[in-house]
């Protein structure tokens, strides 16, 4: 804004992602790690605000949840296990992995898996999911940037990221750098995540859509929690919010590409909905480190 006069102008991204060849981006790439400090330090406050009672509203007790995982723990990793698999042996580790649903629904399968997530809440609920299920899930609480590469470094199969987790980050390329040191040579980062089609354009549902977002918009965004639909009306209001950057598809594909993971499948699913079928809702991005 300039004397209450709206301008638009290049964003920084544009410099960063698609002509850093032609220009130092160090100072970028600085001062965008000193807002994603802000970023991680808002969001791990906002997921550590009573997110245990919200995840035993929505699933109830972890021994019920156990048992419909157990059922059929493959439906649990649907659309993308068809990746995968097979499981079995596999070092997996789950970035932001949340409350361990899928964690222990891949530990059943046979994979040895870690949990990465910056909520003690969505720990406490994955290792009382993990116990009922007598299965092994180990779960570290820390953010992503921040997790000890000497430790990990080079020793996992598969690095997972799904539905809601890319918008925590403001720089796409110190994530897939540090997922390219996770990797094992020739081990596979699986991304499944929501359509930007979905999260950046299309607000409205139904069979009359309207295109009211700016695909193009890098804006970081003040939103509600996920699970602030599980709580009680008296205690919403009090929320901490989170800060989210959406992204569009040609930037998650560029970062990856210039992390040195070669890009073995991109498949967009279409919405569940009958009236959004020709909408995409989901993609999976499959990567591989050479």
């Amino acid at each position: 804004m300039k004397e209450n006069q709206l301008f638009y102008c290049i964003s920084l991204y544009k410099y960063l992602y698609f002509d850093s060849k032609k220009i130092n981006t160090l100072e970028i790439e600085a001062y965008l790690a000193r807002e994603q400090d802000k970023v991680t330090k808002q969001n791990e406050v906002a997921w550590n605000q009573n997110n245990y009672t919200a995840l035993l509203k929505r699933y109830g007790a972890p021994e019920e949840v156990v048992k419909k995982i157990i059922e059929n723990p493959k439906w649990r990793l649907h659309p993308f296990y068809k990746y995968l698999e097979p499981l079995a042996n596999k070092k997996v580790l789950h970035l932001l992995g949340s409350n361990g649903i899928k964690g222990v629904a891949m530990s059943l399968l046979g994979a040895d898996v870690t949990v990465v997530d910056f909520s003690k809440e969505n720990k406490m609920f994955a290792m009382e999911l993990s116990d009922a299920a007598e299965t092994k899930l180990s779960y570290v609480v820390s953010d992503v940037l921040s997790l000890p590469i000497e430790e990990f470094h080079n020793q996992f199969d598969i690095v997972l990221m799904e539905l809601g987790v890319l918008h925590y980050f403001i720089d796409l390329n110190k994530l897939m750098q540090k997922i390219h040191q996770l990797l094992r040579k020739k081990g596979h980062f699986i991304l499944h995540e929501f359509h930007p089609i979905s999260t950046k354009l299309i607000t409205s549902t139904g069979k009359k859509h309207k295109v009211t977002g700016n695909y193009f918009d890098p804006t970081i965004e003040n939103n509600h929690v996920a699970f602030t639909k599980h709580m009680p009306d008296e205690e919403k209001a009090n929320l901490q919010h989170v800060l989210q950057r959406k992204w569009t598809l040609s930037e998650i594909i560029t970062s990856t590409a210039q992390a040195q993971l070669m890009i073995e499948t991109l498949e967009e699913e279409p919405n569940h909905k009958i009236s959004d079928i020709g909408l995409p809702k989901t993609y999976t991005l499959v990567a591989k480190k050479l």
